[in-house]
């Protein structure tokens, strides 16, 4: 159900289609854009720029302004053209001057009249100088008629309003060498009124207690005056209205560390400054006490386990205060957290030749210690009763079926010492392990001699059941073999058939 109303191209030429929302549910959101950032949301934006439209006009009040291609991508093009000299153009900006008054440097001299017609910049020398008795010139100061000439009679005069003019020659055959000398101050020129240079400090307008400073000696009331350090201000023209401010003040009224405020700076008004300290405390006309509970601070110093506590908040006993673990208030520490895990084995509960271990070393997990004797047997959160192993008792038993187990000594330091013995025989037993209980019957030579014994079975359970063997083959099982041979049974006889053997 998206729309993207873009894909219908409704915007003009050269101008950039945008739609946020693409769906049916905000039709007519989309946007188009020209080059030079005109929008218009819903339709095709007006691209076209007329810079001369511009309020103020991007040319001077003398020129006009005239744009020759309005299109978007066509800006800095508008020309800017003197009314007076349709000439005089500039591109991209106003014309510096439309209007040159050749006059303005008094190019005629002294006594002499001068007129700029059309004060146009592309006409020079096109100016009038005319003598007092109508003689002119143009282009070029004129020559007057020759005859007596006091250049200080002139009018107006040709010097300042506060100088004094002296013309040395009088004919008009010298002309510009009058002498403009300043009445009060420094300063004379000839033939031009002088440039007085007045230090209006030397009547020290300013006042005591203040520095006077005339920066421009050709201008009038433009001095200084600044008060002189505690006290501050500043005027120019006239003496300045001297604040004191009583933090300016040295040594500072308020000890290191603390802000200084002065309300109000006269004279009138001393012991009105405030010193706050870091913590908010303040004081009117003298340093504050400045307490500092190193407790208040946030986050604490101390663990989110720990309670702090600072025994002195002096501002000059610093870094005192206390970190205690709740769980413990034994354990503390000074000037930091202090380490509330606990290391129950510390305190040897375990009995004697026991080993003792604390997995989790935290107050948080008291009882989880555990104590294991030599031989393994071990108990949690308490020492072993007793550390007494029956070697015996073991699951699988240590000895073999058929035989019985002892353990001497049931000790815990005393392992490897049960004993296995047969119950068929006692007298067959081993330590530490399994007895052997066959028994070969032939070990005992139960047989006579020259014959072989031989046992089948080796085990208690079949005895007797030896053989002896003898040489002739003659067996007997369970005891000697009786070995005798009638030589006289032999076949055939070894004697003649006439004969008794």
């Amino acid at each position: 159900c998206d729309k993207d109303e873009c894909s219908s191209s409704p915007c003009g030429t050269g101008q950039t289609c945008d739609d946020p929302m693409k769906s049916v549910n905000s039709i007519g959101d989309f946007t188009c854009t020209c080059s030079n950032g005109v929008k218009a949301t819903g339709s095709s934006a007006t691209c076209e720029t007329d810079e001369c439209a511009a309020m103020p006009s991007p040319c001077g009040a003398d020129q006009t302004c005239e744009d020759p291609d309005k299109a978007a991508n066509k800006l800095h093009d508008f020309v800017c053209t003197c009314n007076s000299d349709m000439s005089i153009k500039k591109v991209d900006g106003p014309v510096t001057a439309c209007i040159v008054d050749e006059c303005t440097t008094n190019p005629c001299g002294m006594g002499q009249t001068c007129v700029d017609g059309d004060k146009k910049p592309s006409s020079s020398n096109d100016f009038t100088c005319e003598c007092a008795n109508g003689v002119m010139a143009i282009g070029k100061p004129a020559t007057c008629e020759m005859g007596m000439t006091d250049e200080c009679s002139a009018s107006p005069p040709p010097c300042g309003a506060d100088q004094d003019c002296t013309d040395p020659n009088t004919t008009g055959a010298s002309l510009n060498d009058f002498i403009c000398t300043c009445r009060t101050g420094s300063g004379s020129e000839v033939g031009a009124a002088a440039t007085c240079e007045v230090n209006e400090c030397d009547g020290n307008p300013c006042g005591p207690g203040q520095d006077c400073t005339d920066k421009m000696l050709t201008s009038t009331g433009d001095f200084e005056c600044a008060c002189r350090a505690p006290k501050t201000g500043m005027s120019t023209g006239a003496a300045a209205t001297c604040e004191f401010d009583e933090c300016m003040m040295v040594p500072p009224p308020c000890d290191a560390g603390q802000t200084c405020t002065d309300p109000v700076k006269t004279d009138a008004s001393l012991k009105d400054y405030t010193c706050e300290c870091a913590n908010g405390a303040k004081a009117t006309g003298a340093s504050a006490t400045c307490e500092t509970d190193e407790c208040a601070v946030m986050p604490s110093p101390c663990g989110a386990d720990q309670t702090c506590n600072d025994p002195d908040k002096a501002s000059n006993k610093l870094h005192d205060f206390e970190c205690i673990c709740k769980s413990d208030t034994s354990l503390k520490a000074t000037d930091g957290p202090a380490t509330c895990d606990k290391d129950e084995c510390k305190s040897s509960p375990c009995g004697m030749g026991q080993t003792c271990n604390d997995p989790v070393q935290s107050v948080s997990s008291i009882g989880d210690f555990t104590c294991t004797c030599a031989n393994g047997v071990m108990a949690t959160g308490a020492a072993v009763v007793a550390c007494v192993t029956d070697e015996c008792a073991a699951t699988p038993p240590p000895c073999g079926m058929g035989q019985t187990c002892t353990d001497p000594d049931t000790a815990s330091n005393k392992l490897h010492d049960f004993e296995c013995a047969c119950d068929k025989d006692p007298s067959l037993k081993a330590t530490d392990g399994p007895a052997t209980c066959d028994k070969d019957e032939c070990a005992s030579a139960p047989c006579d001699a020259g014959q072989v014994c031989n046992d089948p079975v080796k085990d208690l359970t079949s005895l007797k059941d030896f053989t002896c063997t003898c040489t002739n083959g003659v067996v007997a099982t369970g005891a000697s073999a009786i070995c005798e041979v009638d030589e006289c049974a032999a076949s055939p006889q070894p004697c003649g058939a006439d004969q008794t053997c």
